[in-house]
């Protein structure tokens, strides 16, 4: 019982804290709430849909979660950030639960504890996406199969399988193939692969596929091709085989991200895996004996080294996608701390301080910075039926629609407007925000433009009419929001963007 209250503290000091304050950011939180906004307004929980269309980007199961927190708290920061914070907790819970499980529930509690103070674990439990629900129905598919293999009981692989259709309802076909490949994998190791025929009985797939049909089949029957082409072809075929950042896609990316996310754990640990690595190695040399692992650490291997290999071979890297590699690892590492308690407690402790310090003072200054959210309040009052929006710039902030609930054109030129317009199977298809030219600024109407500082002399030279500046907004800044925060000083700040506004052009005007 302490255990739980302990865990359940943390999380609230971890996870909870601040949801309120911090801001949706661009470019990915604001597509998830926006989304999730327009199919509350529309009375539809079933189509995903986002600037007026038809949205495939995810499958449906992180949209019902803001949607209920939308209906239970009002559409918000808290209530956007609400399920990602109770799916984080969730997963240190199970991650708690399969530790005591394996070993011991001394080795639970730390593994939990490391995980919910691990640094990327910290960040993804405040954001806006799909990831804490992936982990943790991903988490769930493999630990109650574990659970069923150890003790020969083919009833706990029903909840396998219905839990990998949750996790195909969260983030599409890898929540039932990457699960599936680790039991592969493992069952290989083992000599076991006979063992997948207790697995696969009709039972399970059925329950598997009455799940993934919930949302898939209506879907299709809706859709129809437009839905496949958009949701297996640009969003998961495209997404494995095409990097979306060609900057990330380096052999040594993962590795990197793995070293940093689990800071403050890694500082320790990477030194002594060094050292246990040479230890083993000159064993080899001497006896020529490999090490041997229990079946234990053999499914924490496989499971962690999986994922992480899995995503490292596809060509779009994301910082979030190994999060499902972290339960395994922090329970197999669990061992080392649990016998370095004086040191566990000691970073543990630190962290407690660290990062709701690290919250306001980084976090939400940096939020702030990737927002829409400041300039949403300068530019709704002065929004009217007869105003057209737009925004000029090299980002375009869906924040910035989903808190001003303003149709806002992105405004290029037709050159740049080619460039980006939406094109199949191309990661330009993500680009389905409304467009407009700078020959396309309706005369007729009042013209407010969010113009990016360093857009604003492309936009003056493309932009006929007299403008007026109404407003600007400054630049997120770490130093200066310390000042602020911790002694009370303000001081001047470089600007985010401008605010300007053009007044319905006259006949005599345009001559």
């Amino acid at each position: 019982m302490v255990n739980f209250v302990c865990l359940f503290g943390l999380s609230l000091i971890l996870f909870f804290l601040g949801g309120w304050l911090i801001p949706i950011t661009d470019p990915t939180e604001c597509c998830y709430t926006l989304t999730a906004k327009e199919m509350l307004a529309e009375g539809d929980w079933l189509s995903p849909r986002i600037y007026g269309d038809f949205w495939f980007d995810k499958p449906i199961m992180f949209y019902w979660e803001l949607l209920l927190a939308y209906k239970i708290f009002g559409v918000g920061d808290f209530a956007s950030r609400f399920f990602p914070a109770v799916f984080a907790t969730g997963g240190i819970f199970l991650t708690y639960f399969f530790g005591a499980k394996l070993y011991n529930r001394k080795i639970g509690f730390v593994a939990a504890v490391m995980l919910a103070t691990s640094l990327e674990f910290w960040y993804l439990s405040h954001a806006v996406i799909t990831d804490m629900t992936l982990l943790f129905a991903f988490s769930l598919t493999l630990i109650t199969f574990f659970l069923g293999y150890r003790s020969n009981n083919p009833k706990l692989y029903f909840w396998s399988f219905a839990a990998s259709g949750v996790a195909v309802l969260t983030k599409g076909p890898i929540g039932f193939l990457l699960p599936g490949l680790i039991i592969l994998i493992f069952l290989a190791w083992q000599g076991d692969l006979k063992h997948l025929r207790k697995l696969f009985v009709v039972r399970n797939v059925l329950t598997f596929v009455v799940i993934v049909a919930l949302w898939y089949l209506p879907m299709t029957i809706l859709h129809g091709s437009e839905f496949v082409e958009n949701f297996l072809g640009v969003h998961n075929f495209l997404r494995a085989t095409v990097s979306e950042y060609a900057k990330t896609d380096v052999w040594y990316y993962y590795a990197l991200i793995s070293a940093i996310g689990f800071l403050p754990w890694s500082i320790p640990l990477i030194p002594a895996a060094v050292v246990k690595f040479f230890r083993r190695a000159e064993l080899f040399i001497e006896e020529g004996r490999l090490p041997v692992f229990d079946v234990h650490e053999k499914f924490l291997i496989v499971w962690a080294l999986t994922v992480v290999i899995f995503f490292q071979l596809c060509a779009t890297k994301y910082v979030t996608y190994t999060l499902p590699a972290m339960p395994p690892a922090m329970i197999f590492l669990a061992r080392y701390f649990s016998n370095r308690w004086k040191l566990f407690l000691s970073m543990a402790g630190a962290t407690l301080i660290i990062f709701p310090l690290a919250l306001f003072t980084v976090a939400l200054p940096l939020a702030e910075d990737n927002s829409g959210k400041r300039t949403a309040e300068i530019i709704s009052p002065l929004v009217d039926e007869k105003t057209c929006v737009v925004s000029h710039g090299r980002k375009y902030s869906g924040s910035l629609v989903f808190y001003s609930g303003a149709k806002i054109f992105r405004l290029e030129t037709k050159k740049d407007y080619e460039t980006l317009r939406p094109q199949a199977l191309t990661w330009s298809s993500k680009n389905v925000m409304p467009f407009m030219t700078f020959d396309e600024l309706p005369s007729d109407k009042k013209i407010l433009a969010v113009v990016a500082v360093d857009a604003e002399k492309d936009f003056f030279d493309n932009a006929a009419g007299n403008w007026e500046l109404v407003g600007t907004v400054s630049k997120g800044n770490l130093e200066n929001f310390a000042e602020e925060f911790f002694l009370g000083k303000t001081s001047e700040q470089k600007l985010k963007c401008k605010i300007y506004k053009r007044e319905q052009i006259k006949f005599d005007d345009k001559n």
